[in-house]
């Protein structure tokens, strides 16, 4: 975008439309000519990966909104339809969900580059501001996107976020009420947030075009700081040298999505999201997604122990600030070097600053009060300490080291840096993965720490045949767990997602060859007809049952919440369409919840009609033992033990709320290993491409 142009048109087609749109001389000049310096480590190659989601994003977007219903009675239920019902559905918004995930850690990376290597330092600090603004814009996506499942979690959140806005002096309740579109989350809301969620993604667009241009102007910063002073010696040409190094990282970065996507779609997202927004129920504890959890943390750091008065505003002014410090961020670096390769004190600062912001994220997912595993003080110091810290890196001790520490000296060039062997070269990746890698494994290692501590009665773990990339439903099981739930679960619980022809579908217990329309399944069909199902009206106008259809859903115990209540002594029975996905522990908890019944300890306290579960929130359980030796029995010649019926009720419950695990599993098989193997055909691309150059 810079300098002379080198684009030469070679056909007449091209001579006549860069006469008139030069779109393909902006496109060469800015992408494949353009002067890269040859230093750039892998640390540089997550600009195009972030490229890549930002593409990826906006296509299974778009899909999902042809089949998304922004309101709030259908909302949850559309987007469990999209899994269930639409064809690749589960790809398409495991894809978007998972994305969103990626997305933020491409984003963090980057940034943490930039940090570290001094590229918001003159003459960059337009393309650093653009990019705070995408990746402000970035966080009012996800939070709009978040929302959009309408389960508990994302409403909680939206009502807490949206509260907090309030907070601010004169403008906040006119924002808050206008987000709202009322006096509280709801309808208006959700249309208001499936708009802007959109939208904003284009937008997300605009301004990344506008960051590749203030990229092109001054060019690529790198590990040494220095500027390029000979095109032909101190830099490459962008293609092909760092197209296929840049494609080779963002193939690797794929691979690991693409484990996500189809071995553990579900693991960075929150159980409660799996259960309809309720606004009577207010979740335990809410928490925001993973990439929102130490703006949190600071939220709630300085609004803990501060005067009722200004606790709340002062903590959202401290969360916003901590990213609107990082608009000034170039004029608080007073260090004219840009890399802290060269400066060793800073160094030892940003490290404490990545452990501080990975802290903060660990203290937002945990409850204030509880205490830090082998400290015991409560989470809410900690994360005041590590606040205080994020807030003094940027405005006491990068402005303060910048005048006292005295950088190690500089190569003249860019060229000199390479083939002067410069011992800090080639260090910087190793030693920034060191430090996630070793802050991650603490975070991890204490997190788990503190999950044991927290819970005496953590549920058993059990070897189930469909776990594992290659595990696959047993058929006999399911179908056992099915009758299990006709003849003891069906009098109270419902299936609402579930629908007869579920049953016959690929994958599912009674698929059939010869019969690949579950409605013509006779085995389905015969299922489906042994329950009357209400329908109507008819020619006059009277409501009447007629037997089922494979196209029936499930049909429930009662008619409404109320009747439910009544007939289970005022507790309301969920419905099992996603309980294993809708707890934490997942089958585990579930079979260990009903084998989990036991005497009460006599320190426990049960009201009438309620019993003791070991592995239930409090202890106390309203649903009665539901299983006992000899309740059913199997066709099969199955014993029917406790044992037996709790393991197979529960595989058939994991496929009900996964119908597609197995064809999920194959596809993700395939997948990587085209990955793979892509991967090692632009791996030796990149070897011999860069053979010759000294790197």
């Amino acid at each position: 975008m810079s300098g002379p142009s080198t684009y030469k048109p070679s056909t007449g087609i091209e001579k006549w439309l860069d006469s008139r749109l030069p779109i393909i001389r902006l496109g060469y000049d800015s992408f494949v000519d353009f002067p890269t310096p040859r230093n750039l480590n892998y640390w540089w190659t997550f600009g195009g990966i972030l490229a890549v989601f930002l593409m990826i994003q906006i296509i299974s977007g778009i899909v999902l909104a042809m089949h998304y219903v922004a309101h709030e009675d259908y909302a949850f239920d559309s987007v469990q339809r999209i899994t269930r019902d639409v064809p690749f559905g589960w790809l398409v918004q495991s894809m978007h969900a998972n994305g969103a995930s990626f997305f933020f850690v491409a984003v963090y990376l980057h940034m943490f580059r930039g940090l570290y290597y001094g590229s918001y330092k003159a003459p960059r600090e337009i393309l650093w501001i653009l990019g705070v603004v995408i990746y402000l814009l970035m966080m009012a996506t996800a939070f709009m996107g978040y929302v959009l499942p309408w389960g508990q979690m994302s409403y909680w959140g939206a009502m807490v976020i949206t509260n907090l806005i309030g907070a601010l002096p004169f403008v906040g309740d006119a924002i808050r009420e206008w987000l709202w579109g009322g006096f509280s989350v709801g309808q208006a809301t959700l249309n208001r947030f499936f708009s802007l969620h959109y939208l904003l993604p284009f937008v997300i667009a605009g301004v990344v075009g506008l960051h590749i241009w203030a990229l092109h102007v001054p060019g690529n910063g790198n590990p040494a700081g220095l500027e390029i002073k000979d095109p032909k010696k101190d830099a490459l040409p962008f293609h092909p040298y760092y197209t296929v190094k840049d494609g080779f990282a963002i193939i690797v970065y794929l691979m690991v999505f693409a484990t996500f996507v189809f071995y553990m779609p579900g693991v960075l997202g929150h159980a409660d999201n799996y259960i309809e927004a309720d606004p009577l129920v207010t979740p335990a504890h809410i928490v925001p997604e993973w990439y929102f959890l130490p703006f949190y943390a600071i939220l709630r750091a300085v609004t803990f122990d501060i005067g009722p008065i200004d606790a709340k505003l002062g903590g959202v002014l401290a969360m916003f600030g901590a990213i609107a410090i990082l608009f000034v961020l170039p004029w608080l670096d007073t260090s004219k070097v840009r890399s802290m390769r060269y400066r060793p004190l800073t160094r030892w600062f940003f490290i404490f600053f990545v452990i501080a912001a990975l802290g903060l994220g660990w203290c937002g997912a945990k409850n204030p009060d509880d205490p830090v595993p082998l400290l015991g003080f409560k989470f809410v110091y900690l994360a005041q300490f590590l606040t205080l810290y994020y807030f003094a890196y940027f405005v006491v001790i990068l402005p303060v080291l910048g005048i006292i520490e005295k950088p190690k000296d500089r190569p003249a060039s860019i060229e000199a840096s390479v083939l002067g062997n410069d011992k800090s070269e080639g260090s910087d990746e190793i030693m920034m993965t060191r430090i996630f890698a070793a802050a991650a494994l603490a975070l991890g290692l204490s997190a788990g720490a503190s999950a044991l501590e927290g819970d005496a009665h953590a549920p058993e773990k059990h070897e189930w045949e469909h776990s594992g990339p290659f595990g696959t439903y047993d058929d006999h099981a399911v179908q056992r767990g099915f009758q299990i739930y006709q003849e003891v679960c069906a009098s109270c619980h419902s299936m609402d997602l579930m629908r007869f022809r579920n049953l016959g579908q690929r994958g599912g217990p009674f698929e059939a060859e010869g019969f690949p329309n579950p409605n013509d399944n006779p085995v389905v069909m015969q299922i489906a007809a042994s329950y009357q199902v209400q329908d109507g009206p008819n020619d006059d106008g009277d409501m009447f049952m007629r037997p089922g259809l494979p196209s029936d859903a499930f049909p429930a115990p009662f008619e409404n919440e109320q009747q439910a209540r009544v007939s289970n002594g005022g507790a309301y029975p969920p419905d099992l369409s996603l309980i294993v996905k809708a707890r934490g522990g997942g089958a585990d908890y579930i079979r260990s919840l009903l084998l989990g019944y036991e005497e009460a300890p006599e320190d426990a306290h049960l009201s009438p009609g309620q019993y003791y579960n070991a592995y239930f929130e409090g202890g106390a359980i309203a649903m009665a033992p539901p299983l006992a030796e000899g309740i059913v029995s199997y066709a099969d010649g199955t014993e029917a033990t406790v044992e037996q019926m709790a393991e197979d009720v529960v595989t058939f419950l994991t496929w009900a709320g996964d119908p597609h695990m197995e064809a999920r599993k194959q596809m993700g098989i395939m997948v990587l290993m085209y990955l793979f193997i892509f991967a090692i055909l632009v791996y030796l691309a990149y070897r011999q491409i860069w053979a010759n150059v000294k790197h």
